[in-house]
């Protein structure tokens, strides 16, 4: 259930603004069930029991124009696998330099990924939810400042993205610090096709979540092997994403393919290329697709390799630690996606998709079903 009193100590602050702000409310929801199809299995949160919380949403959207080319926006979201609670996703002062150029400052969201903007406006796309296996960074948001410019060049659209600033909160492995974030994206588009691409880079230092690490590194530094515990962890070191996209939007054929590359330095985070193709095909109302993704995460055994000598010492325990922590990154899947939209409402969209994933390093598959309506207003 929705926090009540936090919902309406942060609408009330939202809501008030000098006499002459134009305000607009819009919001968008997910009202979502799924299970996996196998008893042992459990993929992007599901299990085999029915669950209608853990893709569930809503959010609600407040801009406020202020005048003289100055705007403020927030978004507010509770999440069914976070229990609803109410937080900002986005929060951030706009001011128009001129008709194609927007400054953007506060909390935004990071231009990663073609549907970064929309990825939780399930309604923007004709998938159930976006291809997991590219939008995996672990965070979406960074809090800084951005420029967005749009304009013609060469006959094409064009949209550039400049972003700067940093991020501090929970990613994927453990609490995680961003500093210096800096990059860009550009977007081409003329007719029924677009292209994409994209380049972010900063220093990033960790936290593991998992102990395991932890206790491996306190050892590694006390038995004066701080040379591979360095090798390991994360310590304002270079991390680069670099995205590359595209797509066809011609009568009824719509074709989405997007490819990313994640990599950090001196890290035992493994370089990580993801990617996807999407085929769907327009019949009135009814919308089927299908999408594979691909992911292929390279561990990095150079780490651990010039210390093999260790395996038949008293420091054996710290080696093969070190071994088993680089070797976890290694991960090759293929994720196969069967579905279709249904649009039985002006504003709101009936989805079914069926998700079929292989683990190839093991052979092990799983299988997951889900049904529900994403909806504006």
């Amino acid at each position: 259930m929705f926090k009540k009193s936090v919902l309406a100590l942060a609408t009330a602050g939202l809501f008030t603004f000098p006499a002459y702000a134009d305000l607009t409310i819009n919001g968008f929801a997910s009202i979502k069930a799924g299970m996996t199809t196998g008893s042992d299995d459990s993929l992007y949160g599901y299990t085999d029991e029915l669950d209608f919380k853990n893709e569930s949403l809503m959010a609600i959207q407040v801009r406020s124009d202020l005048g003289e080319k100055l705007s403020v926006t927030a978004q507010l979201m509770g999440r069914g696998n976070e229990d609803f609670d109410i937080g900002f996703e986005w929060a951030f002062l706009s001011y128009q330099l001129d008709d194609n150029t927007t400054i953007n400052a506060g909390r935004l969201r990071a231009p990663f990924y073609k549907y970064s903007e929309y990825m939780d406006v399930g309604y923007a796309y004709d998938w159930s939810r976006v291809p997991r296996s590219v939008y995996g960074l672990g965070f979406d948001n960074i809090e800084g400042v951005s420029l967005y410019r749009t304009g013609i060049i060469a006959g094409f659209d064009s949209t550039i993205m400049v972003m700067i600033g940093g991020y501090n909160g929970t990613t994927g492995l453990g609490d995680g610090k961003l500093e210096g974030f800096y990059g860009a994206s550009w977007e081409l588009s003329r007719d029924w096709y677009n292209f994409r691409v994209a380049y972010y880079t900063a220093d990033a230092t960790l936290t593991f979540a998992n102990e395991s690490v932890n206790t491996l590194l306190a050892g590694l530094n006390g038995n004066g092997l701080s040379a591979l515990a360095s090798e390991i962890s994360f310590d304002k070191d270079k991390g680069t994403f670099i995205g590359i996209g595209g797509g066809i939007d011609r009568e009824n054929l719509v074709i989405v393919a997007e490819f990313n590359r994640t990599e950090v330095d001196n890290t035992f985070f493994a370089k990580r290329d993801n990617y996807f193709i999407s085929v769907a095909y327009r019949m009135g109302s009814v919308t089927p697709y299908i999408s594979h993704e691909w992911e292929r995460h390279d561990a990095k055994p150079e780490i651990y390799l010039p210390y093999q000598g260790l395996a038949g010492t008293p420091a054996a325990p710290l080696y093969f630690g070190a071994v088993a922590t680089v070797d976890s990154q290694q991960r090759e899947a293929d994720t196969l996606n069967v579905g279709l939209r249904y649009d039985f409402h002006p504003s709101a969209a009936f989805k079914l998709q069926f998700t079929s994933q292989k683990n190839v390093l093991t052979d092990d598959r799983a299988g997951l079903l889900v049904a529900g309506v994403d909806l504006v207003f």
